[in-house]
């Protein structure tokens, strides 16, 4: 841990003044733009946002004068993705490392997809979750590498049955992640979909989970498939992840109990189709299994169709990013849109003020309102009339500092 923290710290120089060029915030900056999504749903058309420090304090069409003219692009918030798993990388033979490695190269590879990451207009993620999480989640809050905002579970709860521990058991690992650091409860409640999605722990353990991260003020997100997104909205867990198999009740259920839904519509089955060979033979990954994923995908699509048409229902952003998906978290969008029939401007509002809530960072991120942190994004092209243009980001700000301006508008 220790070395891991020493690297990032060093490697910090490099990135920062080789890669990023990132600005000191001046004391009063002026953004001019035509088209401003707000982050909650609504376009603003020709007006300018004032930013002080980190921090947006005006959004007002005669602020003046102009320090970034970004006219012709379409301006929101930064976006949130709402399950990653940022150290995840490939190892010097090409294979996947996944989160264990923890030489000074899996350091290097990790700042680089905080750094990837931050580039493609994600200024907050959630990863869930790996103890390497936690130095590279501390250096970009100290300023030390660039990389978006980054919270993490450090160790998860895996479900393995009468295993996993008595409740009283887990309610003593939730506190012991809490100790770590943690900003949020991450549990396996169910076996990975490539092994066919059971559920792996009972009703009262992940109700004690679910109750003893409530009580420590953590949030608990459960990778659930089948029946235990029933179960896990039931016993009050806050968010399931992935939902793979959920019927129309269940998803009923979660919109009426509040609870939210992070659902996958292409990009990590994709990545994983994509980089097949990478990650044969590792932990986890069979031939088996990548035959389910191919029969999955069009689960997912179907499961996200009946989500965004269930009404109350919050679905939020995650792509659940590993090796080879870092900086392509964008293409989740496309996936959604396309292929599970999401209205673009709700995907935009999943990444932006809906995931912020999610985060219980509602207050704080995923809106351009005053008093809001200066996470600032700029696309070429309008993601309403064609979604590709996610991929397309040109102005990057996160915190009132610049980390990408690939635009003419710098006055």
């Amino acid at each position: 841990m220790r070395l891991a923290r020493l690297i990032l710290c060093v490697l910090c120089v490099c990135a920062a003044a080789q890669t990023s060029r990132a600005q000191t915030p001046k004391t009063r900056v002026v953004i001019a733009a035509d088209v401003l999504f707000d982050g909650r749903g609504r376009v603003i058309r020709n007006t300018r946002v004032v930013v002080e420090g980190s921090k947006i304090v005006a959004v007002d069409p005669k602020a003046g004068p102009v320090d970034y003219d970004l006219r012709g692009l379409t301006v929101m918030p930064g976006w949130i993705d709402a399950h990653v798993h940022i150290t995840w990388s490939f190892d010097r033979e090409g294979k996947n490392a996944g989160a264990g490695e923890t030489t000074q190269e899996a350091a290097y590879r990790s700042a680089s997809n905080a750094w990837l990451t931050l580039l493609a207009g994600f200024t907050t993620v959630q990863s869930v979750g790996s103890p390497t999480d936690v130095p590279l989640r501390d250096a970009i809050a100290q300023g030390s590498i660039p990389g978006p905002r980054l919270l993490t579970a450090v160790d998860p709860l895996f479900g393995q049955g009468e295993k996993t521990g008595t409740p009283d058991e887990i309610r003593a690992f939730v506190r012991r992640q809490k100790q770590a650091g943690a900003d949020v409860l991450k549990i396996f409640a169910s076996q990975s979909i490539r092994q066919g999605g059971g559920m792996t722990l009972s009703r009262e353990q992940l109700g004690a989970a679910c109750e003893e991260a409530k009580r420590q003020g953590l949030r608990a997100v459960v990778h659930a498939y089948k029946e235990a997104v029933r179960v896990a909205s039931e016993v009050g867990c806050t968010q399931v992840e992935h939902g793979t198999m959920a019927t129309d009740e269940d998803l009923k259920l979660l919109a009426a109990r509040g609870t939210y839904l992070d659902p996958q519509a292409g990009l990590v089955i994709e990545n994983y189709l994509a980089n097949r060979e990478r990650f044969l033979g590792t932990p986890g990954y069979t031939a088996e299994g990548f035959a389910a994923m191919e029969r999955v995908l069009s689960l997912n699509h179907d499961l996200v169709r009946r989500a965004s048409k269930t009404k109350g229902l919050k679905i939020v952003f995650g792509t659940d990013a590993v090796a080879g998906a870092h900086g392509r978290n964008a293409e989740e969008f496309i996936d959604r849109v396309r292929d599970g029939g999401v209205e673009p401007m709700a995907a935009m509002v999943s990444a932006q003020s809906l995931g912020a809530e999610a985060l219980g960072l509602g207050d704080r991120i995923g809106s351009v309102a005053p008093g809001f942190e200066a996470d600032i994004i700029a696309l070429d092209g309008d993601p309403l009339r064609d979604i590709t243009a996610v991929r397309r980001v040109r102005f990057v700000m996160k915190g009132g500092v610049v980390y990408k301006n690939v635009t003419r508008g710098r006055r």
